[in-house]
């Protein structure tokens, strides 16, 4: 029988190593003490922390970046022009229907708007399996023709649909396409793990409606749209006083109201230079290969470098829920080589990338116990690990600086577009999306402190706040918008 503290383990080289295990908290076992954490946690507060006056560098910068993308074409940040042409009354009616094709269900919806901002919704979701993202494009807009017409039969069935009507219908495609008019778009890549071949550089709307008239579906695509426009629209329908939508979840995005005649790369369209249109700006690539505005640790510039797309998505690299996790985790495994953390522990699992999930540093954030019971279980049941107290508030305090870092650097982007858009004076609200923003504890309030540090006390007059669905109901008003603006003979071809 071994004993339970120290077992002697050949390694393939033949020299012995120590694995260490324990049983209560001793002083001569090898862990942290709180004063050589407390040492390391100064080095990546200092790493970490964001002061005001940086913060207002980088909104300067962004704000340079989103004014190239409205000049001309093919910029980093491409500041895409949607053809949605203002704002929702708040008086659009009717019913219509919703499409969402997403990383992973399929979501249809019947709307009924109904007016002064209220509406009703009636939804199915469809599981995309692995198999379908990756088979024949063609084939997959045929899978969501067959899901629409299973839903709109049963709609018509239980009385929500007529028999007989054609429905305008919101696709809301969260893809990178190059867009001349709102009711066609081509695919320029994939991404969320889709591969489906014949798709890329064509019409996804000219395929869709094949898809439709194939299966009968009585429905006509009006509108392709992405679902942060959809959540700038829907959420101005519920609340006028909101003007930017911004997404903070797996991805990073924005969109918000802009004035054709401050965008000269659409001049040669000759619109009415009054007349606003919704951009969507795709500014989780800001600072992408020059690399000159943002704070990179080296933690985040091994995420980069190892990631499918080096150098690209600088900002959503920092700030993107996928990431977060990760962050920690390389942080972690650094001080495991040093010899600082988990001495003589097996560590093999959380040597694995992307194990850490960001979902535990908002667990860790919110550990309501004295003695981190939360962390206790996190390192122990998905690491296998033992940590002291005195280790596990060091990660709760990294954790923090991580979740912090990433809200701050969400107010810049918020704070870029209040700048340029003179929104400061009277305020204005900004509906928010995106599982960081709705489950991590505390990212709200940080990005309002974020943003009162940026401005002062003027930035108390920019308020974000759980924005509406915007590829439900936000793709159904756009739908109705468009219906009415076609019908009224206002820019019919665009």
């Amino acid at each position: 029988m071994v004993d339970r503290r120290t077992s002697i383990t050949p390694t393939p080289t033949g020299h012995p190593l120590a694995f260490h295990t324990r049983s209560s908290d001793h002083d001569d076992l090898p862990h942290a003490t709180k004063r050589k954490m407390a040492d390391h946690l100064r080095k990546f507060e200092s790493m970490f922390t964001l002061t005001p006056q940086r913060m207002r560098m980088i909104v300067e910068a962004f704000k340079e970046t989103l004014e190239l993308g409205l000049s001309k074409p093919g910029q980093v940040v491409p500041m895409i022009p949607t053809f949605v042409f203002g704002w929702p009354t708040g008086k659009e009616a009717g019913n219509f229907l919703a499409v969402d094709l997403g990383g992973t269900n399929l979501r249809v919806c019947l709307v009924a708007l109904q007016g002064e901002g209220k509406f009703e919704i009636t939804q199915s979701k469809y599981r995309l399996t692995e198999e379908q993202k990756q088979e024949d494009g063609q084939r997959l807009f045929d899978f969501c023709a067959e899901c629409l017409k299973t839903f709109t039969d049963s709609s018509i069935e239980s009385g929500a649909m007529k028999s007989g009507d054609i429905l305008p219908l919101g696709f809301t495609f969260s893809y990178p396409c190059l867009q001349n008019a709102i009711d066609h778009g081509e695919l320029i890549r994939w991404t969320k793990g889709f591969g489906a071949p014949n798709t890329e550089g064509h019409d996804v709307v000219a395929m869709f409606r094949q898809s439709l008239a194939k299966h009968s579906v009585p429905a006509e695509v009006v509108a392709l749209t992405c679902d942060t426009t959809g959540t700038l629209i829907a959420s101005h329908y519920v609340n006028p006083e909101t003007k930017i939508a911004c997404i903070f979840g797996t991805g990073c995005n924005a969109a918000y109201m802009e004035k054709i005649g401050h965008i000269p790369k659409l001049a040669s369209l000759n619109l009415d230079p009054e007349a606003e249109i919704a951009i969507n700006c795709e500014w989780g690539a800001f600072d992408s290969f020059e690399h000159e505005h943002l704070p990179r640790s080296k933690y985040d510039i091994i995420i980069d470098e190892s990631s499918n797309k080096p150098g690209e998505q600088a900002f959503e690299k920092l700030i993107s829920g996928r990431y977060l996790g990760e962050i920690l985790r390389l942080i972690i495994c650094e001080l495991i080589d040093e010899g600082v953390l988990f001495l003589g522990q097996n560590t093999y699992k959380i040597e694995i990338p992307y194990s850490f999930d960001t979902a535990f540093l908002s667990l860790m954030e919110s550990d309501p116990t004295d003695e981190l019971l939360m962390i206790i279980g996190i390192f122990s049941h998905f690491f296998a690990v033992e940590t002291t107290l005195a280790e596990r508030q060091f990660f709760r305090a990294l954790a923090k600086l991580v979740g912090k870092r990433a809200a701050r650097l969400s107010a810049c982007g918020i704070a870029a577009i209040v700048s340029k858009m003179g929104y400061l004076e009277q305020g204005c609200s900004v509906g928010a999306d995106g599982s960081l923003y709705n489950k991590y504890p505390g990212f709200a309030d940080r990005v309002h402190e974020g943003l009162q540090d940026i401005f002062g006390e003027k930035g108390r007059r920019i308020v974000t706040y759980h924005a509406e669905d915007g590829s439900g109901i936000g793709s159904a008003i756009v739908a109705a918008m468009t219906k009415q603006r076609k019908e009224a003979g206002i820019y019919s071809d665009l």
